[in-house]
């Protein structure tokens, strides 16, 4: 884990999550700890049974303070939603920040594949995105933490002593391109903190 002077910072816009195997445990923890009106978009990859028909994302909206939704394509993409990628499509942030939902061949063997989520936010948002990767049982997600980290984004890994399959966050942490290890929990309160920072920096006047 890097120590990153970046950090903190106020100019975050958008979240971007990739789990597969125990990620469901994962992402109910994390939107425990966020409030409903948390300003920031949310994009998930969760790895799915090709039969899934969005059974994930109903479940998970339960658990979850903020809407979450399976987007159409071309979807706008709008503050304060979460975004999960259906089953069998890659999801893909657009220039406009609309999302393009694609069935493009699998990475990974995965689609909706980590990577390119990540990839792709990485390139429209830039400095202002933060990247996850939680639970997971493969390595998807490790080259989208590093695109994220190029462009100047912050990236947390899920402490792999609290996921249920902790190589997925184990890989990422070892690319060397993981500013922050949280437990899910943690991760929760460090976006929540995070945005009341910007929302305090963004109306402070010099």
């Amino acid at each position: 884990m890097s120590s990153d002077p970046r950090l903190p910072r106020s100019a975050f816009r958008a979240v971007v999550i990739g789990a597969s195997a125990g990620g469901f445990e994962a992402m109910s923890n994390i939107f425990a700890n966020i409030p409903s009106d948390f300003p920031w978009p949310i994009l998930i990859v969760q790895h799915l049974h090709p039969t899934d028909e969005g059974r994930f994302c109903e479940h998970l909206s339960t658990a979850a303070p903020v809407p979450v939704i399976e987007p159409c394509d071309k979807e706008k993409i709008e503050p304060g939603k979460s975004y999960m990628a259906p089953a069998n499509y890659h999801m893909i942030v657009e220039s406009d920040e609309t999302i393009a939902l694609t069935v493009d061949e699998k990475c990974n063997y995965s689609r909706p594949s980590i990577n390119v989520l990540f990839e792709s936010a990485a390139r429209v948002w830039k400095e202002s995105l933060i990247g996850i990767i939680l639970s997971g049982a493969n390595f998807d997600g490790t080259e989208g933490i590093r695109e994220i980290h190029v462009f100047g984004g912050l990236t947390i890994a899920q402490d792999p002593k609290t996921a249920t399959h902790p190589v997925m966050p184990k890989a990422a942490i070892e690319s060397g391109k993981i500013d922050k290890v949280f437990s899910p929990r943690q991760i929760g309160e460090f976006l929540t903190a995070s945005c009341k920072s910007a929302a305090g920096t963004s109306g402070t006047r010099s």
